[in-house]
């Protein structure tokens, strides 16, 4: 989805840790047919995927654990919406200066296409 969406040049980084789902051969070769570059820490080493964690702790906070869902569908559709409307449209985060990441992906196209 976020290829889709986002249209990411060839070349761009992908980081994750090392869970299966990004060493999968599926998640790799989606990846290189994408043009984007793989790229993972190190085990153990909590700096180099920081801004996840804090998401992920700020999405348990604020979604997962206010409510029971009672489906999959419906804890789907939930983390869709915190996602797309939330997370990337309005929540302003520190380590984008202060913007959403909708704002500083314009940002930074804009900075780029200048360059």
């Amino acid at each position: 989805m976020a290829i889709e969406n986002r249209s990411p040049r060839a070349g761009a980084i992908l980081h994750s840790d090392h869970g299966s789902q990004f060493t999968s051969w599926a998640f790799t070769t989606r990846a290189k047919e994408s043009g984007l570059l793989a790229s993972m820490g190190t085990v153990g080493d909590a700096l180099d995927n920081a801004v996840v964690e804090a998401f992920w702790a700020r999405m348990q906070g604020e979604l997962l654990n206010r409510k029971k869902w009672r489906t999959r569908v419906e804890l789907a559709n939930a983390i869709f919406e915190y996602l797309e409307i939330f997370h990337n449209r309005q929540r302003r985060h520190s380590a984008l200066g202060m913007h959403t990441p909708i704002e500083y992906e314009i940002l930074y196209q804009t900075r780029q296409s200048a360059a």
